[in-house]
């Protein structure tokens, strides 16, 4: 098989805002992985996660990338043939920067800039001014996506209610002219567009691109087709064609799957990058990236997503053959292709090939008592888990990726207790079965053990990948449930001692978290663990 691209840029793109910023000698290791499997480009996506002059809280406590160490990423993929291109917004996504008052002058609604503020493009002057002096790449992402509430806050209030297409136009034609002076080409996520030629709605059907939404996008712009979810190939051939109506030279990105809990996703991620790859290279796309967002607290490692990583490599040469790809993972990096799946916690609720689900992130936050999953917990689902972990055992010491394996391993330890945990507490509490409680007890002591576990496995699997800002959140978040797990042991406890007479949360109905019925052992994507742990404020 020849082994070269069929198309000009193949990429990676790193989330590096969502907690987990990478850090600098492990971009250098992701370097050297993807540029030996042909990849050319890498995107750090950095909402304010990099250093700009004169803005001393701009990505303050975050973990920020110094120019220096943009500067020794860009050396070290230039040296090794990868065009480092920067990746960052300039609309929306920007919430995190407005927890400083520094900023809030310059907010417009939620996580949005202040579309026409003299400060803005100020600071997306230096924005620019930085990527000038720092990266030898003259292409910059832009972002400007998933701008829903443009114009509807403080901008509001200041100009009435205009077109969000105004709005936008405006906006992208003043960063535009920024860029000029500073000899960018610019690309952007292309959703806005559609969202305001459909109404809304981005993979809208037969959208008919008005020659008015042709003509917003400047000369030095072009525009993302980003697709994470669809398994439909005529999906794709449709949103491909609408897209290139905008405008020409349209780049295209896809999903691989690491934002939706601890587990990655390669089954589903190679699915819908084969339909995905198969059809840009049908249409001559040649800027291809695959996206590894990090969504709620980027806890998935970026390297547990290798077999798609490789899959894709494979796609992108014109090699679609499995046997063969198999053959060259096993070869290349000394583990079958398919025990390397394992860390999808294949054999688990988490194994559904058509959909993304994420039982491994919502049942390990799911709360004892109040327990808004469990009546989607089905006989048998705890135990898969640990028969999961006896298979994960198995490549925990490998020299490379052995930290992958014991961290999954020790995440399905803590499933296999707690997966039914509030299931069998709520029966044995509301037959009054004493006997059945006593037991129960001791699953919770064993529980907290083994939270503790895999806290401390989880934690050195962070700390190899990524700087340590971010992970207080983990802190919390571990912390908190063996905290909670804790708390209702011994209410339990104090229940069978007689000091409480009864536990009230045991005592509610179960209502489904989707109001849906019948749903006993269906797995879900749930990924939002404030409202996973609890249905009060935070």
């Amino acid at each position: 098989m020849e082994n070269k691209l069929k198309c000009r840029r193949l990429g990676t793109m790193v989330d590096c805002s969502r907690n987990a910023v990478m850090r600098p000698e492990k971009v250098e290791q992701w370097i050297d992985l993807t540029a030996d499997l042909g990849y050319n480009c890498l995107m750090l996506y950095t909402e304010d996660t990099y250093e700009l002059d004169g803005e001393p809280y701009f990505g303050h406590l975050r973990g920020r990338y110094s120019e220096d160490d943009l500067r020794r990423i860009d050396d070290y993929a230039h040296a090794h043939n990868m065009e480092l291109i920067p990746c960052i917004q300039t609309l929306a996504h920007l919430r995190t920067i407005f927890h400083w008052p520094a900023y809030q002058g310059i907010r417009d609604f939620d996580s949005i800039l202040m579309v026409g503020s003299e400060d803005v493009y100020a600071l997306i002057d230096k924005m620019f001014a930085m990527i000038k002096r720092t990266f030898r790449s003259n292409v910059v992402n832009i972002g400007m996506d998933e701008a829903h509430m443009l114009g509807r806050g403080r901008y509001l209030t200041k100009n009435g209610l205009r077109d969000k297409a105004d709005i936008l136009m405006e906006h992208l034609e003043r960063i535009s002219q920024i860029a000029k002076k500073y000899d960018l080409e610019l690309i952007m996520w292309g959703d806005m567009f559609f969202r305001i030629a459909s109404g809304g709605e981005y993979y809208a059907n037969d959208v008919q691109i008005s020659d008015r939404i042709k003509g917003m996008v400047p000369d030095n712009v072009n525009l993302i087709y980003w697709d994470y979810y669809s398994v439909d190939a005529d999906h794709y051939d449709r949103q491909i064609k609408a897209h290139a109506a905008i405008k020409e030279g349209i780049w295209f990105a896809g999903g691989l799957w690491s934002w939706a809990g601890f587990a990655p996703h390669n089954a589903f991620s190679m699915q819908s990058m084969e339909l995905a790859v198969t059809n840009c290279l049908k249409y001559g796309i040649d800027d291809i990236f695959m996206t590894m967002w990090g969504d709620n607290g980027g806890e998935c490692s970026r390297f547990a997503l290798l077999p798609s990583l490789y899959y894709v490599s494979e796609l992108a040469k014109g090699n679609a053959d499995m046997v063969q790809i198999k053959a060259g993972f096993e070869e290349k990096y000394g583990i079958p292709f398919d025990e390397f799946m394992l860390l999808d916690l294949i054999g688990t609720p988490n194994e559904k090939r058509s959909v993304i689900v994420n039982p491994d992130k919502y049942m390990l936050y799911c709360d004892c008592f109040t327990g808004q999953f469990d009546n989607r917990v089905a006989d048998g689902q705890a135990e898969s888990y640990s028969q999961c972990a006896d298979k994960l055992k198995k490549w925990e010491n490998h020299p490379q990726y052995g930290h992958l394996f014991a961290s999954m391993r020790a995440l399905c330890d803590v499933l296999a207790v707690k997966f039914d945990l509030g299931v069998r507490t709520r029966n044995a509490y509301l037959s009054h079965d004493t006997e059945a409680i006593k037991g129960l007890v001791a699953d919770y002591a064993l529980l907290i053990q083994r939270i503790d576990r895999f806290y401390d496995v989880y934690r050195s699997q962070w700390m190899w990948e990524n700087k340590p800002h971010g992970f207080e959140l983990q802190d919390h978040r571990l912390g908190g449930l063996a905290r909670r797990v804790k708390n209702c042991m011994q209410q339990l406890q104090a229940y069978l001692d007689g000091e409480l007479d009864r536990i009230e949360e045991l005592e509610e109905p179960v209502l489904d978290v989707k109001g849906e019925q019948n749903v006993c052992g269906e797995a879900i994507e749930y990924n939002n663990w404030a409202t996973t742990i609890t249905a009060n404020v935070i």
